[in-house]
C-alpha cells in the first residue's frame, strides 16, 4: 500500500491468496519426523476423507499475495495495489497492510469471507512475525473494539449477504459477482494456488488476486445500493468509471484486459440465457 496518495480512502477492499506451510504442518503434526511435502499431502488426504475438501485450515497458511482497492468517500475506486511475497515475505505483506490502515486513520476494511479467513490469517501472521497491531486489537470505534464483529471497522460482504451467517452462500464470490453480471472467476481457482506457487508462478497469482478484489469491489457497490446509500444510476456511473480505469491501465496490467473481456462474455451470456429477461423492465436490469 502506498502512503503517498493525497486522498484518504474511506474503505480498503482487500483479498488474500495464501499457501499452506509444509514445514509447520510437519513440525506440528509429525514432530518433524516426516518430510514437509509428505506431511502436507497426508493432511490434504485426511481433509478430503473427512470433509470432501483438501482445504488446509488458515492456522497452517501464510499470505503470499494481498490485493487492495482504495475506495473514496464517494464510492469511487482510487487505486488498486498488490502486496507481494517476493517483496519481503509474508511478514512484510502483513506489516504493510496494517501500517497502511493506520496511516489512513482506520478506514473500514471490506472483504468477502474475511471474518472467517482473511482477518484471522492477518492477525495470526502478525502474531507469528511479531508485528504490533494495537489499534486493531484494542482500539475502539464508536465505543466498540475495532476487532469486534459489529464495530463497523470491518465489513464482511459474505456475512452481510447471509444475514450474518444465518444462511449459507454456496458459490462464494464467483456467484456473488455473476449475480450482478461481473466476471467472477477467470482461469484460476483457489485450489490451484499451491501448485502455482511451487511452480514460481507468482505474477499469475497476483493477477488472480487483483481480479478477486475487483469482484469484491463491485459486490461492495451493489451492497451499498440495496442499503440505499447509492442509487442505481450512481452505481452504473461508478462501474463505468472503473471499467475506464481498468482499460487505461491494461497495458501495464494485462489482466485488466482479460477482466473486461470476461465481463462482456458474462453479460452476453446472460442476455442470451436470462430466464426472466423478457419480463424484466430496464429499470430493474442489473446492467
Amino acid at each position: 500500500m502506498t502512503a503517498e496518495s493525497s486522498q484518504t480512502p474511506s474503505w480498503l477492499v482487500f483479498d488474500i491468496e495464501s499457501v499452506p506451510d509444509p514445514g509447520l504442518i510437519s513440525l506440528v503434526r509429525t514432530h518433524g519426523e516426516k518430510e514437509p511435502e509428505i506431511a502436507l499431502q497426508e493432511f490434504r488426504e485426511e481433509k478430503i476423507s473427512q470433509k470432501n475438501s483438501d482445504f488446509i485450515p488458515y492456522v497452517y497458511q501464510t499470505p503470499i499475495s494481498l490485493a487492495l482497492a482504495k475506495v473514496n468517500a464517494d464510492f469511487s475506486l482510487m487505486d488498486l495495489v498488490v502486496l507481494k511475497v517476493e517483496d519481503g515475505g509474508p511478514g512484510e505483506i502483513c506489516r504493510r497492510f496494517w501500517r497502511g490502515w493506520e496511516h489512513y486513520r482506520y478506514p473500514q476494511i471490506v472483504s468477502f469471507n474475511g471474518r472467517r479467513f482473511d482477518i484471522p490469517l492477518l492477525e495470526l501472521t502478525a502474531y507469528r512475525y511479531g508485528i504490533p497491531i494495537k489499534e486493531w486489537l484494542v482500539g475502539s470505534d464508536n465505543g466498540k473494539a475495532r476487532r469486534a464483529r459489529f464495530s463497523g471497522s470491518h465489513l464482511d460482504l459474505l456475512d452481510a449477504l447471509t444475514n450474518y451467517g444465518a444462511s449459507t452462500f454456496e458459490g462464494g464470490l464467483d456467484l456473488a459477482a455473476k449475480l450482478i453480471r461481473k466476471p467472477g472467476k477467470l482461469d484460476i481457482r483457489g485450489d490451484m494456488v499451491w501448485d502455482m506457487f511451487r511452480g514460481n508462478q507468482l505474477e499469475e497469482i497476483h493477477r488472480y488476486c487483483r481480479c478477486d478484489v475487483l469482484d469484491t469491489y463491485f459486490v461492495f457497490l451493489r451492497y451499498h445500493l440495496i442499503k440505499g446509500e447509492i442509487t442505481k444510476d450512481q452505481e452504473r456511473d461508478l462501474v463505468e468509471k472503473t471499467y475506464a480505469f481498468l482499460d487505461s491501465r491494461s497495458d501495464e496490467e494485462p489482466v485488466y484486459r482479460e477482466y473486461l473481456a470476461a465481463r462482456r462474455r458474462v453479460e452476453e451470456y446472460l442476455d442470451r440465457h436470462g430466464l426472466f429477461k423478457k419480463y424484466e423492465k430496464q429499470t430493474l436490469s442489473s446492467k
